[in-house]
């Protein structure tokens, strides 16, 4: 089978394709035929040395495929199940805790950028019936990320005000999630012909963050406060949403896009009575919850483009280019 590594130093002329023997899974495991993948942020930092990880590493924290033979013990899978990997596999449910947080797929721990691989039975959950492998394969973190910080996090009510940044998968999935749950969508863009995507996707009002420079004052402006502010960008977007935020409202920390720091300032967060939540992805439990409500509402990822397994690298060069809208996935070949 083909395996990808990230070897030292990293870069993306270092992730390299090696074969290796299928393996067989031992008590506990499946083996899993993966199918697809997609491309997060977090990818592209391991993919390039950003963050750093252990020679010879399989990158890609998202994975979707069926499941070919289990081992002792196994009941809850059998052969030709499809299934969806964990961005956390030992986060299985409750709150975040370091020891169910300190395996991460593609980073502190193998990922899915591979043909088979075993994977303990619990680290797994069902595909959505009504979903391609390339669907299933964006909700690992993408799509989680975003039910956690508005349905976990935010418990999103129907009716509340929701504000996504950009035209990434995780905040176009904030998007589909809020419309679903009947809230008023505010988005943004720096493209014009982006913005009418969105408004095709349902979002109530989009503005242009190139053109109106303090986009934040305008948003609230306009909505009186928004409740729930995704911030996806840190140093690049963080006064735009602190402005942007309602009295008593809530800003979702997710996204480093713009930078890896950024500043508060603090008496606007504390007079406001703002609720700040930083977090990465979910649990096995919320993406369980995730799945059963994609179904109920018929809700699908907007995949922007498809790459074949050879073409990884050329998949994270469109992801860094910007100029990508949802989610970029890699099928591999039958």
């Amino acid at each position: 089978m083909r395996t990808y590594q990230v070897t030292s130093p990293g870069g993306l002329e270092n992730l390299n394709i090696v074969e290796q023997e299928i393996p067989q899974p031992k008590a506990g495991e499946v083996l899993v035929r993966w199918r697809a993948t997609s491309l997060n942020f977090h990818d592209y930092l391991v993919g390039i040395g950003g963050i750093p990880v252990e020679d010879g590493r399989v990158p890609m924290s998202d994975g979707a495929g069926e499941v070919v033979a289990v081992g002792e013990g196994v009941s809850t899978w059998k052969a030709g199940d499809k299934v969806v990997s964990l961005f956390f596999p030992n986060w299985l449910s409750g709150k975040p805790s370091a020891t169910a947080t300190e395996a991460i797929s593609g980073d502190t721990t193998e990922g899915f950028a591979r043909e088979y691989s075993c994977v303990d039975s619990q680290s797994l959950t069902r595909m959505p019936n009504n979903y391609t492998f390339e669907e299933a394969a964006t909700l690992p973190c993408a799509g989680l990320t975003a039910w956690r910080a508005l349905m976990v996090e935010g418990n999103l009510q129907a009716g509340d005000s929701v504000l996504v940044q950009g035209t990434g998968g995780m905040s176009i999935f904030a998007l589909q999630f809020a419309k679903a749950a009947g809230a008023y969508v505010y988005a943004t863009s720096s493209s014009d012909e982006k913005l009418e995507r969105l408004k095709a996707l349902g979002a109530d009002e989009v503005f242009n963050y190139r053109t109106d420079v303090n986009w934040g004052k305008t948003i609230a402006e306009r909505s009186g406060g928004v409740d729930h502010v995704l911030d996806v960008g840190a140093s690049a977007t963080i006064k735009h949403s602190m402005d942007a935020v309602a009295v008593g409202g809530h800003i979702a920390l997710i996204g480093v896009l713009g930078g890896m720091t950024a500043e508060l300032v603090l008496p606007q967060l504390i007079l406001g009575h703002v609720k700040l939540s930083a977090l990465a992805v979910g649990s096995k439990e919320m993406q369980e919850k995730m799945i059963a409500a994609i179904e109920v509402n018929d809700v699908h990822p907007v995949l922007d483009k498809n790459f074949t397994f050879d073409e990884l690298a050329q998949a994270f060069e469109h992801q860094a280019s910007g100029s990508h809208f949802g989610k970029i996935t890699v099928t591999y070949a039958d």
